[in-house]
């Protein structure tokens, strides 16, 4: 499995949606399983998934689906 295939598995597994909702328009709180919760959810599936620990302002900033994918590629997961 591709680190892009584990990275959309977080997403489709924490909020319940299909391939189909994974775009650029994501963003926190544009569905209602990304609240708060969720976003901390979603965090801890990213964490463990690529063994990585996010710095709070990576997990503040983490605010959409395409944001995200740039946050990681600081913690050297490649997409």
């Amino acid at each position: 499995m591709s680190n892009k295939e584990k990275y959309d598995a977080a997403f489709i597994e924490t909020f319940g949606i299909g391939t189909a909702d994974l775009s650029d328009g994501l963003q926190y709180q544009s569905i209602r399983a990304w609240d708060s919760v969720g976003h901390m959810a979603l965090i801890a599936s990213l964490e463990d998934t690529f063994d990585i620990m996010l710095d709070m302002d990576d997990v503040v900033d983490f605010g959409s689906y395409k944001t995200g994918l740039k946050t990681l590629e600081k913690y050297g997961v490649s997409f």
